[in-house]
Formats: C-alpha cells, structure tokens, sequence
C-alpha cells in the first residue's frame, strides 16, 4: 500500500456510513467479552478492527499475486532479472 492511502487509512475522521449485517448473537457477545480485552471501546471498532485486518491481508496476497504474474510474464517474454529488479526499485521508491 502507497503512503499515501497508508495515510489516508489511518485518519480517524474518515467518511463512515451505517450498514446492517445479521451475525448470530453469540458471536456478538464474545466480541462484546473480548474487546475491553484487546483495548477496543466496544465491540464494533474491534469489529471494523477484524475486518480492517483481514482485508489488507487479502489485497496484500492478491496484489502480490498479480505482480508475481507480471515478473514471471515479462520473464517469458525475454526481460532480464536485472531489468525486472530495477523497475521494482523504481516504483517502490515512489
């Protein structure tokens, strides 16, 4: 993730918007049991917390995967390992 959206994720006066999601009230009340735990004020920022995790951590395999599928295609296409290392520097230098 550039810095830049880094930034803008970490602003806490961030747009919110309500939505409505069913989720069976025993989950619910472990949340409510483990976010004064883990430090969170209620149970829905440990919530937005969870999602918040699992989301980078998908977007992080799947925007890693389609890199990967670009070196291995530029490879195929006769790209040098040298000149495939420099263009990584230079965009992730940015």
């Amino acid at each position: 993730m550039k810095a830049e959206a880094l930034k803008k994720r970490l602003d806490k006066n961030r747009p919110m918007t309500t939505i409505t999601i069913r989720i069976p009230e025993d989950v619910i009340e472990d949340l409510k049991r483990i976010a004064p735990l883990l430090g969170f004020s209620g149970y829905q920022p440990l919530m937005r917390a969870y999602i918040g995790q699992g989301l980078r951590s998908d977007m992080e395999r799947l925007e890693g995967d389609n890199i990967s599928a670009l070196i291995a295609s530029l490879k195929r296409h006769g790209v040098s390992d040298e000149v495939i290392h420099e263009a990584l520097t230079e965009v992730t230098q940015k």
